[in-house]
Protein backbone atom coordinates (compact mmCIF):
# COMPACT_ATOMS: atom_id res chain seq x y z
CA UNK A 1 0.00 0.00 0.00
CA UNK A 2 2.98 2.24 0.86
CA UNK A 3 4.45 1.40 -2.17
CA UNK A 4 1.02 2.59 -3.81
CA UNK A 5 1.16 5.85 -1.90
CA UNK A 6 4.45 6.83 -3.47
CA UNK A 7 4.30 5.66 -6.70
CA UNK A 8 0.58 8.26 -6.44
CA UNK A 9 2.99 10.91 -4.82
CA UNK A 10 5.92 10.66 -7.62
CA UNK A 11 3.27 10.66 -10.32
CA UNK A 12 2.11 14.14 -8.89
CA UNK A 13 5.29 15.81 -8.60
CA UNK A 14 5.92 14.58 -12.24
CA UNK A 15 2.64 16.44 -13.22
CA UNK A 16 3.44 19.11 -11.38
CA UNK A 17 6.72 20.13 -12.53
CA UNK A 18 5.32 19.13 -16.10
CA UNK A 19 2.78 21.67 -16.10
CA UNK A 20 5.54 24.04 -14.51
CA UNK A 21 7.70 23.48 -17.62
CA UNK A 22 4.93 24.42 -19.49
CA UNK A 23 4.31 27.60 -18.17
CA UNK A 24 7.60 28.10 -17.83
CA UNK A 25 8.11 27.38 -21.99
CA UNK A 26 5.08 29.68 -22.71
CA UNK A 27 6.61 32.26 -20.91
CA UNK A 28 9.42 32.60 -22.61
CA UNK A 29 8.99 31.84 -25.97
CA UNK A 30 5.69 33.80 -26.15
CA UNK A 31 5.41 36.11 -23.57
CA UNK A 32 8.95 37.17 -23.81
CA UNK A 33 8.95 37.05 -27.29
CA UNK A 34 5.99 39.16 -27.79
CA UNK A 35 7.53 41.52 -25.13
CA UNK A 36 9.97 42.34 -26.65
CA UNK A 37 8.01 43.06 -30.25
CA UNK A 38 5.80 45.06 -27.94
CA UNK A 39 8.41 47.28 -26.56
CA UNK A 40 10.04 47.76 -29.94
CA UNK A 41 6.76 49.54 -30.76
CA UNK A 42 6.29 51.17 -27.53
CA UNK A 43 9.71 53.04 -28.12
CA UNK A 44 7.83 54.56 -31.58
CA UNK A 45 5.76 56.45 -29.59
CA UNK A 46 2.96 53.18 -30.36
CA UNK A 47 0.46 52.18 -27.30
CA UNK A 48 -2.56 49.94 -26.94
CA UNK A 49 -4.05 48.37 -24.13
CA UNK A 50 -2.27 46.26 -21.54
CA UNK A 51 -2.30 42.62 -22.48
CA UNK A 52 -3.07 39.52 -20.32
CA UNK A 53 -0.55 36.61 -19.97
CA UNK A 54 -0.77 33.97 -23.05
CA UNK A 55 -4.17 35.33 -24.03
CA UNK A 56 -3.28 39.11 -24.90
CA UNK A 57 -5.83 41.05 -25.55
CA UNK A 58 -8.48 38.22 -26.58
CA UNK A 59 -10.45 38.20 -23.04
CA UNK A 60 -10.92 41.71 -23.60
CA UNK A 61 -11.98 41.37 -27.12
CA UNK A 62 -14.29 38.70 -26.33
CA UNK A 63 -16.33 40.55 -23.52
CA UNK A 64 -16.39 43.73 -26.07
CA UNK A 65 -18.00 41.36 -28.50
CA UNK A 66 -20.42 40.05 -25.90
CA UNK A 67 -21.50 43.35 -24.29
CA UNK A 68 -21.79 44.53 -28.03
CA UNK A 69 -24.06 41.79 -29.28
CA UNK A 70 -26.86 42.61 -26.27
CA UNK A 71 -26.76 45.99 -27.00
CA UNK A 72 -26.99 46.12 -30.38
CA UNK A 73 -30.52 46.73 -32.39
CA UNK A 74 -31.29 46.03 -35.70
CA UNK A 75 -32.90 49.51 -37.79
CA UNK A 76 -35.93 48.62 -39.50
CA UNK A 77 -37.22 50.89 -42.48
CA UNK A 78 -39.36 53.22 -40.08
CA UNK A 79 -36.09 54.80 -39.31
CA UNK A 80 -34.59 55.01 -42.91
CA UNK A 81 -32.74 58.27 -42.10
CA UNK A 82 -30.47 56.51 -39.41
CA UNK A 83 -29.59 53.33 -41.68
CA UNK A 84 -26.59 55.55 -42.61
CA UNK A 85 -25.74 56.73 -39.66
CA UNK A 86 -25.62 53.64 -38.41
CA UNK A 87 -22.08 53.09 -37.21
CA UNK A 88 -22.25 49.55 -38.14
CA UNK A 89 -17.86 48.70 -37.06
CA UNK A 90 -18.96 49.64 -33.94
CA UNK A 91 -21.22 46.52 -33.57
CA UNK A 92 -18.89 43.62 -35.80
CA UNK A 93 -15.37 45.35 -34.47
CA UNK A 94 -16.35 46.84 -31.16
CA UNK A 95 -12.69 45.92 -29.84
CA UNK A 96 -11.30 47.98 -32.46
CA UNK A 97 -13.83 51.45 -32.16
CA UNK A 98 -12.86 50.90 -28.48
CA UNK A 99 -9.42 51.27 -28.67
CA UNK A 100 -9.07 53.88 -31.57
CA UNK A 101 -11.26 56.12 -29.10
CA UNK A 102 -8.39 55.48 -26.58
CA UNK A 103 -5.39 55.60 -28.69
CA UNK A 104 -6.02 56.67 -31.80
CA UNK A 105 -5.77 56.02 -35.40
CA UNK A 106 -2.63 53.85 -34.85
CA UNK A 107 -2.02 51.23 -32.16
CA UNK A 108 -1.08 47.80 -30.98
CA UNK A 109 -3.16 44.70 -29.00
CA UNK A 110 -1.77 41.30 -28.78
CA UNK A 111 -4.33 37.75 -29.53
CA UNK A 112 -1.59 35.88 -27.20
CA UNK A 113 0.27 34.82 -30.48
CA UNK A 114 0.42 36.86 -32.63
CA UNK A 115 0.89 41.16 -32.03
CA UNK A 116 -0.94 43.55 -33.97
CA UNK A 117 -0.68 46.69 -35.41
CA UNK A 118 -4.22 48.75 -35.86
CA UNK A 119 -3.13 51.31 -38.88
CA UNK A 120 -5.79 54.10 -39.60
CA UNK A 121 -3.77 57.20 -40.69
CA UNK A 122 -4.17 57.61 -44.17
CA UNK A 123 -0.74 58.11 -44.83
CA UNK A 124 0.25 55.00 -43.18
CA UNK A 125 -2.31 53.42 -45.26
CA UNK A 126 -0.77 54.76 -48.30
CA UNK A 127 2.70 53.97 -47.63
CA UNK A 128 1.23 50.01 -46.12
CA UNK A 129 -0.35 49.51 -49.48
CA UNK A 130 2.58 50.68 -51.58
CA UNK A 131 5.17 48.83 -49.95
CA UNK A 132 6.81 46.44 -52.81
CA UNK A 133 8.63 44.08 -50.31
CA UNK A 134 7.38 40.39 -50.96
CA UNK A 135 8.27 40.40 -47.08
CA UNK A 136 4.88 42.19 -46.12
CA UNK A 137 2.12 39.53 -47.14
CA UNK A 138 -0.77 38.40 -45.93
CA UNK A 139 -0.85 37.19 -42.23
CA UNK A 140 -0.44 33.14 -42.15
CA UNK A 141 -2.42 32.70 -39.62
CA UNK A 142 -5.36 34.01 -41.75
CA UNK A 143 -4.91 32.48 -44.65
CA UNK A 144 -4.85 29.33 -42.75
CA UNK A 145 -8.18 29.26 -41.84
CA UNK A 146 -9.36 30.29 -45.31
CA UNK A 147 -7.46 27.59 -46.56
CA UNK A 148 -10.81 25.13 -47.33
CA UNK A 149 -12.37 28.14 -49.35
CA UNK A 150 -9.30 29.17 -51.30
CA UNK A 151 -6.38 26.79 -51.32
CA UNK A 152 -3.39 27.86 -52.24
CA UNK A 153 -4.40 29.78 -54.77
CA UNK A 154 -3.91 33.88 -55.20
CA UNK A 155 -5.78 35.09 -52.34
CA UNK A 156 -3.94 33.12 -50.15
CA UNK A 157 -0.85 33.24 -51.67
CA UNK A 158 2.92 35.13 -50.63
CA UNK A 159 5.99 35.89 -51.87
CA UNK A 160 7.03 34.40 -54.94
CA UNK A 161 4.05 32.38 -55.63
CA UNK A 162 1.51 35.15 -55.42
CA UNK A 163 3.92 37.05 -57.87
CA UNK A 164 3.52 34.11 -60.10
CA UNK A 165 -0.33 33.86 -59.80
CA UNK A 166 -0.79 37.41 -60.05
CA UNK A 167 1.17 37.65 -62.92
CA UNK A 168 -0.99 34.58 -64.72
CA UNK A 169 -4.54 35.91 -63.75
CA UNK A 170 -4.15 39.59 -64.54
CA UNK A 171 -3.93 39.09 -68.01
CA UNK A 172 -7.36 38.09 -67.86
CA UNK A 173 -9.12 41.31 -66.65
CA UNK A 174 -6.95 44.18 -68.24
CA UNK A 175 -9.58 46.58 -69.30
CA UNK A 176 -9.38 46.06 -73.28
CA UNK A 177 -10.28 41.79 -72.40
CA UNK A 178 -13.20 42.77 -70.11
CA UNK A 179 -14.74 45.73 -72.61
CA UNK A 180 -15.20 42.09 -74.67
CA UNK A 181 -17.30 40.55 -71.51
CA UNK A 182 -20.07 43.26 -71.73
CA UNK A 183 -22.34 41.21 -74.44
CA UNK A 184 -21.86 38.31 -72.23
CA UNK A 185 -22.54 40.39 -69.27
CA UNK A 186 -25.93 41.53 -70.76
CA UNK A 187 -26.91 38.15 -71.69
CA UNK A 188 -26.57 36.66 -67.60
CA UNK A 189 -28.58 39.61 -66.50
CA UNK A 190 -31.62 38.67 -68.63
CA UNK A 191 -33.07 35.43 -66.39
CA UNK A 192 -32.57 38.28 -63.31
CA UNK A 193 -34.81 40.89 -65.68
CA UNK A 194 -37.44 38.05 -66.68
CA UNK A 195 -37.98 36.70 -63.27
CA UNK A 196 -38.53 39.89 -62.19
CA UNK A 197 -41.13 41.17 -64.52
CA UNK A 198 -43.04 37.25 -64.04
CA UNK A 199 -43.18 38.24 -60.33
CA UNK A 200 -44.78 41.65 -61.30
CA UNK A 201 -47.02 40.34 -63.63
CA UNK A 202 -48.08 37.28 -61.00
CA UNK A 203 -48.68 40.46 -58.53
CA UNK A 204 -50.75 42.24 -60.84
CA UNK A 205 -54.35 42.29 -59.44
CA UNK A 206 -53.25 42.38 -55.87
CA UNK A 207 -54.67 44.58 -53.10
CA UNK A 208 -51.48 45.97 -53.22
CA UNK A 209 -50.07 49.00 -56.01
CA UNK A 210 -46.72 49.99 -53.82
CA UNK A 211 -44.64 47.13 -56.14
CA UNK A 212 -44.21 43.62 -55.80
CA UNK A 213 -41.34 42.38 -53.29
CA UNK A 214 -38.39 41.23 -54.30
CA UNK A 215 -35.51 39.59 -52.22
CA UNK A 216 -32.58 40.37 -54.58
CA UNK A 217 -29.73 38.99 -53.18
CA UNK A 218 -30.09 35.53 -54.62
CA UNK A 219 -30.54 37.24 -57.76
CA UNK A 220 -28.12 39.14 -57.99
CA UNK A 221 -25.62 36.20 -56.85
CA UNK A 222 -27.32 34.44 -59.59
CA UNK A 223 -26.70 37.08 -62.42
CA UNK A 224 -22.47 37.46 -60.63
CA UNK A 225 -21.89 33.80 -60.68
CA UNK A 226 -23.27 33.37 -64.34
CA UNK A 227 -20.85 35.88 -66.00
CA UNK A 228 -17.59 34.49 -64.15
CA UNK A 229 -18.66 31.00 -65.35
CA UNK A 230 -19.16 32.54 -68.58
CA UNK A 231 -16.09 34.87 -68.91
CA UNK A 232 -13.89 32.94 -66.98
CA UNK A 233 -14.57 29.52 -67.26
CA UNK A 234 -16.27 28.78 -70.60
CA UNK A 235 -19.88 27.26 -69.10
CA UNK A 236 -22.81 28.61 -67.96
CA UNK A 237 -24.46 29.01 -64.29
CA UNK A 238 -25.95 25.82 -64.65
CA UNK A 239 -22.81 23.75 -64.59
CA UNK A 240 -21.26 25.98 -61.95
CA UNK A 241 -23.97 26.58 -59.36
CA UNK A 242 -23.01 23.43 -57.57
CA UNK A 243 -19.28 25.20 -57.15
CA UNK A 244 -20.84 28.05 -55.95
CA UNK A 245 -23.68 26.53 -53.54
CA UNK A 246 -21.32 24.80 -51.72
CA UNK A 247 -18.73 27.67 -51.76
CA UNK A 248 -21.80 29.55 -50.06
CA UNK A 249 -22.23 26.99 -47.61
CA UNK A 250 -18.28 26.81 -46.75
CA UNK A 251 -18.39 30.52 -46.13
CA UNK A 252 -21.69 30.38 -43.88
CA UNK A 253 -19.98 27.34 -41.80
CA UNK A 254 -16.55 29.12 -41.18
CA UNK A 255 -18.38 32.49 -40.35
CA UNK A 256 -20.20 31.07 -37.59
CA UNK A 257 -17.35 29.08 -36.05
CA UNK A 258 -16.98 32.81 -33.89
CA UNK A 259 -16.08 36.39 -34.53
CA UNK A 260 -12.30 35.63 -33.83
CA UNK A 261 -11.40 33.32 -36.66
CA UNK A 262 -9.30 35.98 -37.81
CA UNK A 263 -7.48 37.09 -35.04
CA UNK A 264 -6.82 33.58 -33.65
CA UNK A 265 -7.23 31.89 -30.50
CA UNK A 266 -4.53 30.31 -28.37
CA UNK A 267 -3.69 28.12 -25.82
CA UNK A 268 -6.13 25.98 -23.77
CA UNK A 269 -9.26 28.46 -24.97
CA UNK A 270 -8.01 27.21 -28.16
CA UNK A 271 -7.75 23.61 -27.39
CA UNK A 272 -11.30 23.83 -26.56
CA UNK A 273 -12.41 25.98 -28.96
CA UNK A 274 -11.06 23.04 -31.25
CA UNK A 275 -12.81 20.24 -29.84
CA UNK A 276 -16.30 22.34 -29.81
CA UNK A 277 -15.51 23.19 -33.78
CA UNK A 278 -14.78 19.52 -34.77
CA UNK A 279 -18.31 18.65 -36.74
CA UNK A 280 -18.35 21.92 -37.95
CA UNK A 281 -14.64 21.27 -39.34
CA UNK A 282 -15.68 18.08 -40.74
CA UNK A 283 -18.63 19.53 -42.30
CA UNK A 284 -16.03 21.74 -43.99
CA UNK A 285 -13.75 19.80 -44.94
CA UNK A 286 -16.12 17.44 -46.58
CA UNK A 287 -17.69 20.37 -48.44
CA UNK A 288 -14.11 21.32 -49.74
CA UNK A 289 -13.87 17.86 -51.04
CA UNK A 290 -16.74 18.29 -53.39
CA UNK A 291 -15.81 21.62 -54.37
CA UNK A 292 -12.61 20.09 -55.61
CA UNK A 293 -14.42 17.19 -56.94
CA UNK A 294 -16.80 18.91 -59.38
CA UNK A 295 -14.01 21.47 -60.45
CA UNK A 296 -11.87 19.03 -61.60
CA UNK A 297 -14.65 17.58 -63.68
CA UNK A 298 -15.24 20.47 -65.27
CA UNK A 299 -11.42 20.74 -66.06
CA UNK A 300 -11.14 17.01 -67.39
CA UNK A 301 -14.31 18.50 -69.83
CA UNK A 302 -11.83 21.16 -70.94
CA UNK A 303 -8.87 18.96 -71.63
CA UNK A 304 -11.29 16.73 -73.74
CA UNK A 305 -12.13 19.69 -75.60
CA UNK A 306 -8.78 21.37 -75.50
CA UNK A 307 -8.69 21.31 -79.32
CA UNK A 308 -11.27 24.02 -79.47
CA UNK A 309 -9.20 26.41 -77.68
CA UNK A 310 -5.47 26.12 -79.46
CA UNK A 311 -6.36 27.78 -82.89
CA UNK A 312 -6.41 31.37 -81.24
CA UNK A 313 -5.24 32.76 -78.52
CA UNK A 314 -8.23 34.96 -78.48
CA UNK A 315 -10.28 32.89 -77.61
CA UNK A 316 -8.89 31.62 -74.02
CA UNK A 317 -10.27 32.01 -70.98
CA UNK A 318 -8.78 32.08 -67.44
CA UNK A 319 -9.28 28.23 -67.03
CA UNK A 320 -7.39 27.63 -70.13
CA UNK A 321 -4.44 30.02 -69.12
CA UNK A 322 -4.53 28.02 -65.65
CA UNK A 323 -4.33 24.27 -67.93
CA UNK A 324 -1.57 25.75 -69.79
CA UNK A 325 0.54 27.61 -66.92
CA UNK A 326 -0.17 24.06 -64.86
CA UNK A 327 1.58 22.14 -67.67
CA UNK A 328 4.25 24.49 -68.04
CA UNK A 329 4.98 24.30 -64.39
CA UNK A 330 5.84 21.08 -64.34
CA UNK A 331 8.39 20.95 -66.53
CA UNK A 332 10.00 23.84 -64.96
CA UNK A 333 11.53 25.30 -61.99
CA UNK A 334 7.57 25.16 -60.14
CA UNK A 335 7.86 21.54 -59.73
CA UNK A 336 7.83 20.46 -56.35
CA UNK A 337 6.32 23.36 -54.94
CA UNK A 338 3.42 23.72 -52.36
CA UNK A 339 0.65 22.79 -54.68
CA UNK A 340 0.46 20.43 -57.23
CA UNK A 341 -0.29 21.00 -60.94
CA UNK A 342 -4.02 19.41 -60.21
CA UNK A 343 -4.24 21.90 -56.52
CA UNK A 344 -2.75 25.16 -58.70
CA UNK A 345 -5.68 24.72 -61.20
CA UNK A 346 -9.04 24.20 -58.70
CA UNK A 347 -7.38 26.57 -55.79
CA UNK A 348 -7.23 29.40 -58.07
CA UNK A 349 -10.35 28.52 -59.87
CA UNK A 350 -11.90 28.70 -56.19
CA UNK A 351 -10.56 31.79 -55.79
CA UNK A 352 -12.23 33.61 -58.78
CA UNK A 353 -15.23 31.59 -58.24
CA UNK A 354 -15.48 32.67 -54.41
CA UNK A 355 -14.00 36.51 -55.16
CA UNK A 356 -15.41 36.98 -58.69
CA UNK A 357 -18.96 36.85 -57.55
CA UNK A 358 -19.51 37.21 -54.17
CA UNK A 359 -18.01 40.54 -53.52
CA UNK A 360 -19.64 41.72 -56.91
CA UNK A 361 -23.02 40.41 -55.95
CA UNK A 362 -22.88 42.19 -51.99
CA UNK A 363 -22.08 45.27 -53.65
CA UNK A 364 -24.68 45.33 -56.20
CA UNK A 365 -27.58 44.66 -53.14
CA UNK A 366 -25.82 47.63 -51.34
CA UNK A 367 -26.27 49.74 -54.40
CA UNK A 368 -29.74 48.54 -54.76
CA UNK A 369 -30.92 49.65 -51.01
CA UNK A 370 -28.89 52.74 -51.38
CA UNK A 371 -30.78 53.55 -54.37
CA UNK A 372 -34.31 52.44 -53.23
CA UNK A 373 -33.88 55.17 -50.15
CA UNK A 374 -32.77 57.61 -52.81
CA UNK A 375 -34.92 57.64 -55.66
CA UNK A 376 -34.06 61.05 -57.18
CA UNK A 377 -30.83 58.96 -57.94
CA UNK A 378 -32.59 55.95 -59.74
CA UNK A 379 -34.35 58.99 -62.02
CA UNK A 380 -30.83 60.69 -62.68
CA UNK A 381 -29.24 57.39 -63.89
CA UNK A 382 -32.48 56.21 -65.80
CA UNK A 383 -32.20 59.80 -67.76
CA UNK A 384 -28.30 59.47 -68.23
CA UNK A 385 -29.15 55.64 -69.52
CA UNK A 386 -31.81 56.29 -71.66
CA UNK A 387 -29.46 59.28 -73.25
CA UNK A 388 -26.24 57.52 -73.63
CA UNK A 389 -27.31 53.47 -74.32
CA UNK A 390 -28.63 52.79 -77.66
CA UNK A 391 -32.04 51.01 -76.72
CA UNK A 392 -31.40 51.80 -73.06
CA UNK A 393 -28.99 49.00 -73.02
CA UNK A 394 -25.29 49.84 -72.32
CA UNK A 395 -22.67 48.49 -74.48
CA UNK A 396 -18.29 48.71 -74.01
CA UNK A 397 -18.38 52.10 -75.32
CA UNK A 398 -21.34 54.03 -73.67
CA UNK A 399 -20.19 52.11 -70.24
CA UNK A 400 -17.09 54.85 -69.67
CA UNK A 401 -19.54 57.67 -69.86
CA UNK A 402 -22.05 56.38 -67.92
CA UNK A 403 -20.95 59.13 -65.06
CA UNK A 404 -23.85 59.26 -62.14
CA UNK A 405 -23.61 55.02 -61.89
CA UNK A 406 -20.20 55.14 -61.26
CA UNK A 407 -20.42 58.10 -58.84
CA UNK A 408 -23.50 55.81 -56.98
CA UNK A 409 -21.25 52.82 -57.48
CA UNK A 410 -18.05 54.65 -55.80
CA UNK A 411 -20.80 55.97 -52.79
CA UNK A 412 -21.53 52.44 -51.94
CA UNK A 413 -18.16 50.81 -51.68
CA UNK A 414 -17.50 53.97 -50.04
CA UNK A 415 -20.03 53.68 -47.30
CA UNK A 416 -20.57 49.80 -47.41
CA UNK A 417 -17.17 47.93 -48.54
CA UNK A 418 -17.92 44.28 -48.81
CA UNK A 419 -14.01 43.72 -47.85
CA UNK A 420 -13.53 45.31 -44.63
CA UNK A 421 -9.95 45.11 -43.68
CA UNK A 422 -6.69 45.81 -45.49
CA UNK A 423 -4.54 43.13 -43.87
CA UNK A 424 -0.65 42.14 -43.89
CA UNK A 425 1.88 40.75 -42.09
CA UNK A 426 5.39 41.70 -41.48
CA UNK A 427 7.51 38.50 -42.65
CA UNK A 428 10.56 40.51 -42.07
CA UNK A 429 11.58 43.48 -40.10
CA UNK A 430 10.22 46.14 -42.41
CA UNK A 431 9.85 50.29 -42.19
CA UNK A 432 6.44 51.77 -43.38
CA UNK A 433 6.62 55.93 -43.27
CA UNK A 434 8.01 56.75 -39.99
CA UNK A 435 7.43 53.38 -38.67
CA UNK A 436 9.64 49.98 -37.93
CA UNK A 437 7.38 47.40 -38.05
CA UNK A 438 9.43 44.52 -36.69
CA UNK A 439 8.82 40.52 -37.54
CA UNK A 440 5.52 38.41 -37.10
CA UNK A 441 3.64 41.50 -36.42
CA UNK A 442 0.40 41.81 -38.15
CA UNK A 443 -1.37 45.05 -38.97
CA UNK A 444 -5.15 45.90 -40.17
CA UNK A 445 -6.16 48.66 -41.30
CA UNK A 446 -10.51 48.88 -41.13
CA UNK A 447 -11.77 49.83 -44.35
CA UNK A 448 -15.44 51.09 -42.96
CA UNK A 449 -13.88 53.19 -40.62
CA UNK A 450 -11.62 55.03 -43.19
CA UNK A 451 -14.42 55.43 -45.70
CA UNK A 452 -16.36 57.31 -42.93
CA UNK A 453 -13.68 59.66 -41.32
CA UNK A 454 -15.07 63.06 -41.19
CA UNK A 455 -11.26 64.20 -41.09
CA UNK A 456 -10.59 62.60 -44.46
CA UNK A 457 -14.60 63.16 -45.79
CA UNK A 458 -15.74 66.15 -44.08
CA UNK A 459 -18.61 66.22 -41.93
CA UNK A 460 -21.36 64.64 -44.16
CA UNK A 461 -18.98 61.31 -43.81
CA UNK A 462 -22.28 59.11 -43.45
CA UNK A 463 -24.40 60.50 -45.59
CA UNK A 464 -25.04 58.65 -49.47
CA UNK A 465 -23.53 62.03 -51.54
CA UNK A 466 -22.86 60.25 -54.58
CA UNK A 467 -22.10 63.84 -55.96
CA UNK A 468 -18.65 63.77 -53.83
CA UNK A 469 -17.36 61.75 -56.90
CA UNK A 470 -18.12 63.99 -59.73
CA UNK A 471 -14.70 64.37 -60.31
CA UNK A 472 -13.18 61.61 -59.09
CA UNK A 473 -11.47 60.00 -56.29
CA UNK A 474 -9.31 62.56 -56.39
CA UNK A 475 -11.39 65.36 -55.41
CA UNK A 476 -13.84 63.08 -53.26
CA UNK A 477 -11.65 63.70 -50.09
CA UNK A 478 -8.99 65.23 -48.36
CA UNK A 479 -6.80 61.89 -48.44
CA UNK A 480 -7.82 59.72 -52.11
CA UNK A 481 -5.39 57.14 -50.48
CA UNK A 482 -7.89 57.03 -47.72
CA UNK A 483 -10.15 55.14 -50.21
CA UNK A 484 -9.65 51.51 -50.35
CA UNK A 485 -12.43 49.58 -51.35
CA UNK A 486 -10.36 47.41 -54.05
CA UNK A 487 -7.35 47.70 -52.00
CA UNK A 488 -4.25 49.49 -53.01
CA UNK A 489 -0.72 49.49 -54.66
CA UNK A 490 0.96 46.09 -55.23
CA UNK A 491 -2.07 44.08 -53.80
CA UNK A 492 -4.95 46.30 -55.76
CA UNK A 493 -7.91 43.62 -56.30
CA UNK A 494 -7.23 42.28 -59.77
CA UNK A 495 -10.86 42.28 -60.48
CA UNK A 496 -11.09 45.97 -60.34
CA UNK A 497 -12.32 46.59 -63.73
CA UNK A 498 -14.26 43.60 -63.79
CA UNK A 499 -16.44 44.70 -60.97
CA UNK A 500 -17.01 47.94 -62.12
CA UNK A 501 -17.77 47.06 -65.62
CA UNK A 502 -20.48 44.28 -63.93
CA UNK A 503 -21.96 46.66 -61.62
CA UNK A 504 -22.54 49.08 -63.91
CA UNK A 505 -24.00 46.95 -66.45
CA UNK A 506 -26.42 45.20 -64.08
CA UNK A 507 -27.23 48.87 -62.70
CA UNK A 508 -28.17 50.21 -65.75
CA UNK A 509 -30.20 47.41 -67.14
CA UNK A 510 -32.42 46.91 -63.73
CA UNK A 511 -32.61 50.88 -63.22
CA UNK A 512 -33.70 51.33 -67.51
CA UNK A 513 -36.38 48.78 -66.72
CA UNK A 514 -37.90 49.00 -62.86
CA UNK A 515 -38.51 51.85 -60.41
CA UNK A 516 -38.52 50.14 -56.89
CA UNK A 517 -38.17 51.61 -53.12
CA UNK A 518 -37.31 49.88 -49.79
CA UNK A 519 -39.83 47.18 -48.58
CA UNK A 520 -40.93 47.18 -45.01
CA UNK A 521 -39.53 43.86 -45.08
CA UNK A 522 -36.06 45.21 -44.99
CA UNK A 523 -34.19 45.28 -41.95
CA UNK A 524 -30.82 47.15 -41.47
CA UNK A 525 -28.37 44.67 -39.99
CA UNK A 526 -25.09 44.57 -41.37
CA UNK A 527 -23.27 41.18 -40.99
CA UNK A 528 -19.66 39.93 -41.33
CA UNK A 529 -19.48 36.57 -43.37
CA UNK A 530 -16.07 36.88 -44.67
CA UNK A 531 -17.80 39.89 -46.56
CA UNK A 532 -19.64 43.09 -44.96
CA UNK A 533 -23.34 41.94 -46.28
CA UNK A 534 -26.47 42.91 -45.31
CA UNK A 535 -27.82 40.50 -42.85
CA UNK A 536 -31.15 39.49 -43.64
CA UNK A 537 -30.87 40.26 -47.43
CA UNK A 538 -32.18 43.41 -49.46
CA UNK A 539 -35.95 43.15 -49.63
CA UNK A 540 -37.40 45.95 -52.69
CA UNK A 541 -40.45 46.45 -54.20
CA UNK A 542 -40.30 47.10 -57.73
CA UNK A 543 -42.77 48.36 -60.52
CA UNK A 544 -42.01 47.67 -64.12
CA UNK A 545 -41.16 51.10 -65.94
Amino acid sequence: MEVVIEFVKLVSVVGVVGILSWLVYGYSSVWVKSERVRRKLRMQGIRGPSPSFLYGNLPHMHKLQSQAKLTNTTISTTNNHLFLAHDYTSTLFPYFEHWRKQYGQLYTYSTGMKQHLYVNEAELVREMNQCITLNLGKPSYVTNKLAPLLGNGILRANGLSWAHQRKLVAAEFYMDKVKGMVGLMIESAQPLLTKWEQLIEAHEGGSSDNGTEVKVDADLRGFSADVISRVCFGHSYSKGKEVFSKLRSIQKAMSTQGGFQLFGVSGIRGMLHYLWSTKKQNQISSLEKEVESIIWELVEERRRKQSEYSSAAAEKDLMQLLLEAAESDQSSDHEGKEFSKRSFIVDNCKNIYFAGHETTAVAASWCLMLLALHPQWQTSIRNEVAQLCPNGIPDADSLPHLKTVTMVIQETLRLYPPAAFVSREAYEDVQIGNIKVPKGVCLWTLIPTLHRDPEIWGADANEFKPERFSEGVSKACKFPQAYVPFGLGTRLCLGKNFAMVQLKVVLALIISNFSFSLSPSYTHSPAYRMIVEPGHGVYILIRKI
